[in-house]
């Protein structure tokens, strides 16, 4: 024991004399030592938030997205579009309609369905007007405030639902994951170096079933029906290497990997569905609504690969002539540069009109937009560019229109203005009959529209009930409003003759240019101004009255018939034409 004791006092004695003679390398690292110790207890005492604010900072701007976002547009997007046209010019009803929940029974396609069809159908009816979707459901686990206060203004009888005419049910049929699968895996090694290569491929399929059915009778209407399905892929390649120099070993490792999402593909089915449900339906040809090239499975990833290839210079030069070909640009402009205000107006104005994020920069939604006209089919099936010079990076002047009419930049834009409630065989109207217009622009612009009749000459749009005159793009602008329960006015016909309805778009608001008796009280004569063109040579009068375009729809009031009293007075006021709401 005594000698156990005296050789640990000894080992202790001998530590502690390297400790006060310690060596240059020795010093060094025990000095690290103590430095790290110190570092550890400061970490654990008390900590001054800040000292971190310069380090928090970058927080804000690291939180934001690397990336613009852009608009979901699927391979039938311009399909909606088509069918829109076709319900326009068949002159299809208002039809109220509305959706069940569609679910999943598989439990592995999270994605909000029953909201896809909806935005299908709204897409299909911003010049038609063809349906509007009746949105009440009662979810008693997931309450919200509109439902919440729906229910509450039902019970109390201050709430009056329309009952929908038409309903949406379905179901995600199934998802079959993993139907084919292929993997193959190959390698090498040596005495100092392995290598190996693995790729694999697999093939999902999901399917959708959705049909249309009378709301009246809750019955299902035999032949209403879609049943597609879709292949979702998904495939990876990697590569590793290994080897070892001297006792040191070394490894590699690299891999890429894809999986087509299931978001985008359901979006594909349920546009797709729709567009069939409301075709057989409404007994219309859609199927030339889906033999369009942007349907093509390819075509997004074809214009992304041209995109690609093609340097800023060509994009630029493609674009500006594409939308000098559309009318935004002189088609014979020089190309301007990126940055140039001329072009940013101009790409934003485009962007918002073919309905994608208004940035005012050329990014690939851009290009596809301005350049998906000039696509097509080739004899095998395949894409192929019309009208493009590769080496030259622009289109040929000779497939331009010359002279875009309008606008300071050249700017065309078209006015669509027609009578709805005046069908074929119909001579016209009666004295105090209502008349529905709609009008619609071919871009974003400040509308303005005037009757002219035995009393004079009104302005309808804006009024004080609808005060913006900006309207949007392609979608139908009601002549009054007859879906809202305020208008803002009526239009009635008035004395036996001729009367009409023009409209002018602009690029900007343009009635404080104008003088003081048109800026007077709308659903009024406005004094001094006779006829149509009294009405246009005023407007003529501004100084860039070129960038004006008119469209006028003018109907017949009939002699009423003998022994039958007119609704409208003798000597009638402005205000049996169009009467205030």
């Amino acid at each position: 024991m005594n000698a156990r004791k005296t050789m640990q006092a000894g080992a202790w004695s001998s530590r502690c004399s390297d400790i006060r003679r310690p060596s240059g390398a020795r010093r060094f690292m025990r000095g690290m030592a103590a430095a790290m110790a110190s570092l550890l207890l400061s970490a654990c005492g008390n900590m001054d938030v800040r000292k971190d604010a310069d380090f928090q900072l970058h927080g804000h701007t690291q939180d934001r997205p690397a990336l613009r976002p852009t608009r979901s547009i699927s391979s039938f997007s311009d399909s909606l579009m088509c069918m829109d046209r076709l319900l326009r010019e068949a002159r299809a009803s208002t039809t109220l309609i509305t959706s069940k929940n569609i679910p999943d029974y598989s439990g592995n396609v999270a994605v909000a369905t029953k909201d896809m069809i909806i935005t299908a159908l709204s897409q299909m009816s911003r010049m038609s007007n063809a349906f509007r979707f009746v949105d009440y459901e009662v979810d008693i686990v997931r309450q919200d405030t509109v439902q919440n206060l729906t229910t509450i203004l039902l019970n109390n009888n201050q709430l009056q639902l329309q009952r929908p005419a038409l309903y949406v049910s379905g179901a995600v049929a199934f998802l079959d994951r993993s139907v084919i699968s292929k993997q193959m895996d190959i390698g090498v090694s040596g005495t100092d170096a392995e290598a190996g290569y693995s790729r694999t491929r697999g093939v999902s399929l999901m399917g959708l079933d959705l049909h249309l059915g009378d709301f009246r009778t809750r019955t299902l209407i035999p032949g209403l029906d879609s049943a597609n399905e879709i292949v979702i892929g998904n495939g990876g390649r990697g590569l590793d290497l290994a080897g070892r120099i001297n006792s040191y070993g070394v490894q590699f490792n690299v891999g890429r990997d894809y999986t087509q999402g299931t978001g985008p593909a359901m979006r594909t089915l349920v546009e797709l569905a729709t567009i069939e449900l409301v075709g057989k339906w409404a007994r219309l040809p859609y199927w030339q609504c889906l033999t369009l090239d942007q349907t093509h499975p390819d075509f997004q990833r074809q214009l992304l690969d041209w995109y690609e290839e093609g340097s800023p210079g060509a994009r630029q030069s493609l674009v500006q002539r594409a939308l000098g070909q559309k009318g935004y640009l002189r088609p014979q402009a020089e190309i301007l540069p990126g940055n140039d205000p001329v072009l940013v107006n101009v790409l934003g104005q485009f962007q918002a009109d073919s309905g994608i994020v208004a940035t005012g920069v050329l990014d690939f939604s851009t290009y596809e937009r301005a350049l998906r006209d000039f696509v097509s089919l080739d004899r095998n099936g395949g894409l192929a560019r019309v009208g493009w010079v590769p080496s030259g990076g622009g289109l040929p002047v000779a497939n331009l229109q010359p002279g875009a009419a309008g606008g300071s930049e050249g700017v065309r834009r078209t006015v669509e203005l027609r009578v709805e409630n005046l069908f074929a065989g119909r001579a016209g109207f009666a004295p105090a009959e209502q008349v529905f217009l709609t009008a619609r622009v071919s871009r974003n612009s400040h509308l303005y529209c005037y009757l002219a009749n035995a009393s004079g000459v009104m302005r309808l749009l804006p009024n004080e009930t609808n005060s913006q005159s900006l309207v949007a793009a392609n979608h139908a602008i009601r002549i009054p409003d007859w879906m809202s329960p305020t208008p803002g006015f009526i239009l009635q016909a008035d004395r036996p003759g001729i009367e009409s309805v023009t409209c002018l778009a602009t690029d900007r608001p343009i009635l404080a240019e104008l003088p003081e008796v048109f800026r007077g009280e709308p659903i009024r004569p406005i004094p001094g101004i006779r006829n149509v063109a009294e009405l246009l040579q005023a407007h003529d009068g501004l100084a860039d009255s070129n960038t004006f375009t008119q469209a006028r729809a003018e109907w017949r009031v009939l002699e009423s018939p003998r022994g039958t009293a007119s609704a409208v007075p003798a000597a009638p006021t402005a205000s049996a034409s169009a009467t205030a709401r």
